[in-house]
């Protein structure tokens, strides 16, 4: 299993705002977030609306306009953010849905060993909120 870079920078997106404006209650531009993550404006702006899409981010229009975090960075789980942009984070599509690879799911000798490993990302992944990686990043200042 790999995260894509949506992934990754839904993350990047969200620690962004609880750092910036998060504390100051003021709104970020898309426009700033890419300039400090160096990062595509355009390809953000897609990974920005998924995230608002799901209640992580909310968005102003307007010349004081911009983006902020819909709700507190301690209520927002990481798992929650990948799973906005990415999916369920199932290393394999048949722990998921139902799949035609040829073998039945109660003989695949592989099935559980992929359902633990899937456990043990979707576990550490709601473990961590973005408050948490926020206050990592501070302590390393």
């Amino acid at each position: 299993m790999k995260m894509s870079t949506k992934g990754k920078y839904a993350l990047e997106i969200a620690v962004d705002l609880a750092l910036y404006s998060s504390d100051t209650g003021q709104l970020e531009s898309l426009k700033n977030i890419a300039e400090r993550r160096g990062l595509s404006e355009k390809y953000l702006e897609r990974i920005i609306k998924a995230l608002k899409q799901k209640g992580i981010v909310r968005s102003v229009r307007g010349a004081r306009g911009g983006y902020a975090l819909a709700k507190p960075p301690e209520q927002i789980r990481v798992r929650e953010v990948f799973n906005a942009v990415e999916g369920q984070l199932a290393p394999v599509q048949c722990l998921t849905k139902e799949t035609d690879c040829g073998i039945s799911c109660d003989l695949c000798p592989t099935r559980n060993t992929w359902g633990m490993m899937w456990y043990i990302i979707t576990d550490a992944a709601d473990k961590v909120t973005v408050a948490d990686i926020v206050e990592k990043v501070r302590r390393n200042k």
